[in-house]
């Protein structure tokens, strides 16, 4: 232990550590009288230490540290529990405006039991709670956008539902009343592509940001739907989809939702002529970092083989292909006695997934 010549070495090592300090800390006695403070205090309070020095706290600053919290925790809570961190205090001070800080005290009772020194610390923390503020409602603000966006959305959808429906109405009506047969098949066909197109908008939810779709989800849900409005008991058709884990934006799930509908309509209607008790169609969609692969299959009576684009077609190959020019992908079409296999894929990809059998 070290020994000390005077009381004065001493009070000067205790001031000496006390001014390391980087935090503004005062020393007070057991009456709230200020012992020592460091020099962070006098600078971040702009305090003169004559003034300060063996005066009551309280009193500092023609009474600016009167302060109600700083009160209660020297007066109540020290005592009876010798220690407080971060007790937050928000008070205006003359000399430098408005700040809020955090109080950290500790109780120092010697051997004699009959005296005690506090320890008090103050750390500014006036900037982090402004920028928190700020970032809150910055925060609070952005959720309000989305949600005001998300209304839009789904006032949009809502709109664009309705007249879908009103246009396919007409078409319906139409198909009725014409005379000429061939006129009746386009506005036929006009009308069932039309009501595809609204099955993929309402099957198209956001659920990761306003712009992210669940490939797996949304295409299930359209599939299943498919499978419900346009198989029936004579010819039952399974429907199944395989999808990995991903995330598309509403643009592209647009385009992919109507391809898939397109080729799935085609494959029910076209691919089991004569009964088939095992009849399905398998949709997968595989992805490679930004590539991906989306395959219609079906184990139906198949046709010509070769790529789709030489393969003819009418109007719902022109609407495939040119979504599919759209995304940025190919287009390739197999096909034999064991069924019909589109693939459509960006960039090479080897596919992990089997085929309808």
């Amino acid at each position: 232990m070290m020994d000390f010549a005077n009381i004065d070495d001493a009070r000067k090592l205790a001031q000496a550590i006390v001014n390391t300090i980087h935090d503004p800390l005062l020393v007070l006695d057991g009456n709230f009288f200020v012992l020592a403070a460091s020099r962070s205090f006098y600078h971040t309070f702009k305090a003169d230490p004559e003034l300060t020095r063996g005066r009551l706290l309280f009193s500092l600053g023609d009474g600016q540290w009167d302060i109600p919290a700083l009160r209660l925790l020297l007066e109540t809570i020290i005592p009876t529990h010798a220690a407080m961190d971060g007790l937050e205090v928000e008070h205006d001070f003359p000399l430098i405006g408005r700040r809020t800080m955090l109080l950290n005290a500790r109780q120092v009772i010697y051997d004699n039991e009959m005296s005690a020194t506090i320890l008090l610390a103050f750390t500014d923390v006036t900037a982090r709670r402004t920028t928190q503020r700020d970032r809150d409602k910055l925060l609070e603000r952005s959720e309000e956008l989305l949600r005001q966006k998300e209304i839009l959305l789904q006032e949009m959808q809502h709109r664009v539902a309705n007249s879908l429906q009103i246009i396919a109405s007409i078409l319906l009506l139409k198909a009725r009343i014409v005379t000429s047969e061939e006129t009746r098949r386009d506005l036929q066909d006009a009308h069932q592509r039309l009501m595809s197109v609204a099955e993929v908008q309402r099957h198209l939810h956001v659920t990761h940001g306003i712009d992210q779709i669940d490939v797996g989800p949304y295409l299930s849900k359209l599939c299943a739907s498919l499978c419900t409005s346009m198989t029936g008991s004579a010819q039952p058709i399974e429907i199944s989809v395989i999808c990995e884990d991903a995330r598309i934006s509403s643009d592209h799930a647009v385009s992919l939702g109507l391809i898939v509908t397109e080729l799935t309509i085609n494959a029910i209607k076209y691919a089991f002529p004569n009964f088939k008790a095992d009849a399905n169609v398998l949709i997968s969609y595989e992805v490679d970092e930004n590539d991906w692969k989306l395959v219609v299959s079906d184990n139906g009576i198949g046709k010509n083989e070769g790529p789709v684009a030489e393969a003819g077609g009418g109007l719902g190959t022109a609407i495939i292909q040119a979504l599919v020019k759209q995304l940025g992908a190919q287009i390739e079409l197999t096909s034999n006695r064991a069924g019909t296999i589109i693939s459509i894929t960006r960039a090479t990809f080897v596919s992990r997934v089997p085929k309808a059998a």
